[in-house]
């Protein structure tokens, strides 16, 4: 059985009784319980975690984070069996994981709508239902669990790079840069040095197959890489000249460097935006909106940044959310 059918199994279960599911839903969100906000083992689920409880405890809620849960998996079995209350995640991770079907790849519904306008040649005022990350995932959830605002000013998809040398030759789109693509030589990351929590790709169904099919880019020369490091290191040595990393370039070691980031217009690498998931009643209205709040304030430079510090110069987390929190005024 997948992890979708399991989850959604198992909901069923918990919340087969409508009485018990009242009283579960008032002793979290009216009368104060304590609010578990639980991280898998990777340091972006770890930040996000400790930002999430620290804005829900600037609203008096006591929080506690559970941390280290394990993988994907791991933590939404933790949410569903009530031993948290709420986590974070990617947007376009999450649904993959509700819905291996789904293909839906652009953010929300009116980037989706663009799109289609764009392939049909004609004005679409409102494109099909589930055709974008936002509308599908609302979608896929399972009985008894929702999410709130997803964060669109971050951007956690992999990049396409270039070397300083390429970029200096060819175009920083992927929609101009597609002639050329038979040109280079192109590194392909399967890791998951950048974020632990992502599902190792497969390189042609998850980069070499959508790059034609959504840009005419067919890349016939290319190398495998088993983390982003190594192909960076490679493209620093000029044994390649461009490459797909498994998350933005910005969250390699010491950041991008002089790496070029290609522009994916049409999203031929899914959306992927934080997102937080949490089970149905248990948080308060007040709560919920001081998590809108954060999401209108998160963006891909600053939780990059931070993510960085934890990882790389082991910072404290929670230090990491409260100064975060305090700049925004959150």
């Amino acid at each position: 059985m997948d992890l979708a059918a399991s989850l959604r199994t198992a909901t069923r279960a918990v919340l087969a009784v409508t009485t018990l599911t009242l009283v579960v839903s008032c002793s979290h969100g009216e009368s104060g319980g304590t609010i578990r906000v639980g991280a898998g083992t990777s340091p972006q689920s770890e930040l996000i975690a400790e930002i999430y409880a620290g804005a829900l405890a600037r609203t008096g809620a006591h929080t506690v984070v559970t941390a280290r849960l394990g993988g994907r998996g791991d933590y939404l079995a933790a949410l569903d069996a009530d031993r948290v209350t709420l986590v974070g995640d990617d947007s376009g991770d999450l649904l993959g994981a509700l819905d291996p079907r789904s293909t839906a790849r652009t953010p929300d519904p009116a980037t989706a709508a663009t799109e289609v306008s764009e392939q049909s040649g004609t004005t679409v005022a409102q494109a099909p239902p589930g055709s974008s990350v936002s509308d599908a995932l609302s979608r896929a959830m399972p009985e008894g669990l929702v999410i709130s605002d997803i964060a669109d000013g971050t951007d956690l998809r992999p990049d396409f790079v270039l070397s300083a040398a390429a970029a200096a030759r060819v175009p920083h789109s992927l929609k101009d840069l597609a002639a050329r693509c038979g040109d280079l030589t192109v590194g392909i990351a399967v890791g998951t040095e950048l974020e632990p929590l992502r599902a190792a790709r497969n390189p042609q169904r998850d980069v070499l197959t959508p790059l034609r099919a959504v840009y005419g880019c067919d890349i016939t020369r290319y190398t495998i890489y088993r983390d982003d490091t190594d192909l960076r290191n490679a493209l620093r040595g000029g044994r390649i000249q461009a490459g797909v990393l498994t998350a933005p370039a910005a969250l390699l070691p010491g950041g991008p460097g002089d790496l070029v980031a290609v522009a994916d217009p049409e999203y031929v690498f899914r959306a992927q935006n934080v997102v937080p998931l949490f089970r149905q009643g248990s948080l308060t209205g007040t709560q919920i909106k001081k998590l809108n709040y954060v999401a209108g304030e998160l963006v891909t430079a600053d939780l990059t940044a931070m993510i960085r510090r934890l990882r790389d110069e082991h910072a404290d987390p929670a230090d990491l959310a409260r100064d975060w929190l305090d700049e925004h005024n959150l």
